[in-house]
């Protein structure tokens, strides 16, 4: 049986001193090293905030890389956080939600309506079965949900309820509710399956550091079409369309807080298959996620420190200089620092605190290319090896005025690359998913380190493609096509 922790970010939240439950500080949760060693654990999250790099959103972060179950997870946060992305789950309730207020002695008169869901459970008997939904759709343990009516009821607003606001009978219903949810945990409910065979390749003409340049491109058009798969090129105006597609490619660069994320999600929510899938981006997207990943599951990394404002003396102490620094996202190389001695360490950290409460500290290894080992459904796909750019550390180097400059490359066969470069990327990829991921690593006299996991690696023309050819694009289109048949079953 699953031991159950409840996470708060101020102990004096927690006034139910008649509920037998272990509570611990979010601190204590994030840091201490107990936690990250067990498992078998449900984490309730019951801080104050999930704002998108709060202490709240990295307990759930840290909890997923460590094996921990939590609620509610990074996923549910991110949907609840912004209207266009919760309202794709909501449309679907929408005769339940007529059909319950039918039955609710409040509603005949009544403009506005607020429901507390404590656990998928609320005070109003006639609502019993929508709460139980919306907490199906939007597992969270407290949640506030508005209702407006406008000709007909519908949902105005879904937002985290959280602990320290609880007043009155709300203590008291939340604590039968706590109750009746330890009695009987809630499990995730299945997706359902579709059965076309037409794909949209979202991109972005204008990006100057595109993941696909457009050769490769024509080249996915045509791999797909020869193996029976209609395939479209689609922009960002193109996301009302979405649905009439059966799968989506993501070749534009993708972030969190981004329309890359809300398309995955919208392709999810549809049925389709989709590359990236929204939990890869998510786990791949933040840094500190993956370095607590691997760290969890012994894949070697350099020397690797999750840093907060006071934990500055204890990096310098553990990685000496110089080190570098990293923003929990960023991509081609942006948001990644080096840093020489105390002076930078200070002004860097103190730019990056500004964007996260976490940050990454990683000791500097120098080597003078990159491995890159591209994987799909747990196989490897390409190796390549990327040049550091010339009189600079890394392989992109930007200008800080928008344009950069980049290092030389050289892609072989898989069977070629050092066998030990190749397991340790799919040790790490296998961590994230089945999806298309790209393994940076570097390699040393003391061995293969893995410096991140990408959802959405290059696979340009020339460059990714120039052992495997026409073979590379026809490999993914194929992985598709396997995924569509058997939603087809």
């Amino acid at each position: 049986m699953s031991r159950q922790l409840i996470v708060v970010e101020q102990l004096s939240d927690w006034k139910f001193s008649a509920v037998e439950a272990e509570v611990v500080h979010v601190d204590h949760y994030l840091t201490g090293k107990d936690y990250f060693k067990q498992k078998n654990i449900q984490v309730i999250n019951l801080c104050r905030s999930y704002r998108y790099l709060s202490v709240g959103y990295y307990c759930a972060l840290l909890a997923e890389a460590r094996g921990h179950r939590v609620l509610p997870s990074i996923k549910t946060m991110l949907d609840l956080s912004r209207k266009s992305m919760y309202s794709l789950d909501t449309e679907n309730l929408d005769s339940l939600i007529q059909k319950a207020f039918k039955k609710h002695p409040h509603a005949a008169d009544s403009e506005h309506f607020d429901m507390e869901v404590l656990f998928g459970r609320c005070q109003f008997d006639a609502l019993a079965g929508l709460a139980r939904q919306l907490f199906e759709v939007f597992p969270t343990p407290l949640l506030r949900v508005s209702f407006q009516r406008q000709g007909k009821w519908r949902i105005g607003a879904i937002k985290p309820l959280f602990l320290s606001r609880l007043k009155g009978e709300s203590g008291e219903a939340f604590v039968n509710a706590f109750e009746h949810y330890r009695k009987k945990p809630w499990r995730a409910p299945k997706g359902r399956p579709v059965a076309r065979f037409d794909l949209a390749i979202l991109h972005d003409p204008n990006d100057p550091l595109p993941p696909s340049n457009e050769r490769a491109l024509k080249q996915f058009v045509k791999a797909g079409r020869g193996l029976g798969i209609n395939v479209e090129l689609i922009e960002r105006r193109d996301y009302i369309r979405l649905a009439e597609y059966d799968a989506l490619l993501i070749r534009d660069t993708t972030r969190i807080d981004h329309y890359t994320y809300r398309f995955a999600k919208k392709a999810e929510s549809e049925g389709m298959v989709v590359i990236d899938d929204p939990r890869s981006i998510l786990l791949c997207t933040n840094k500190v996620y993956l370095a607590e990943l691997l760290r969890a599951h012994k894949v070697p990394t350099p020397r690797t420190l999750i840093v907060g404002k006071g934990d500055l003396k204890a990096a310098e102490t553990v990685l000496g200089y110089p080190m570098v620094l990293k923003v929990p996202e960023g991509a081609f190389s942006l948001g990644v620092f080096k840093v020489e001695n105390l002076a930078q360490l200070r002004e860097v950290s103190s730019r990056l605190f500004a964007e996260s409460e976490l940050i990454l500290a990683q000791a500097f290894l120098y080597t003078e290319f990159d491995w890159r080992v591209g994987i799909i459904n747990r196989q490897p796909l390409f190796v390549s090896q990327y040049f550091m750019s010339k009189k600079h550390w890394q392989i992109v180097k930007h200008d800080g005025k928008g344009g950069f400059t980049e290092g030389g490359f050289s892609t072989m066969p898989v069977e070629q690359a050092p066998a030990e470069v190749v397991a340790v990327a799919l040790k790490a990829a296998n961590l994230i998913g089945d999806g298309l991921y790209g393994v940076d690593l570097k390699q040393n006299a003391d061995g293969v380190y893995v410096i991140e996991v990408n959802d959405n690696p290059n696979l340009d023309a020339g460059v990714e493609d120039a052992y495997l050819k026409d073979k590379l694009y026809q490999s993914i289109m194929a992985e598709f096509v396997r995924r569509l048949e058997l939603k087809r079953r």
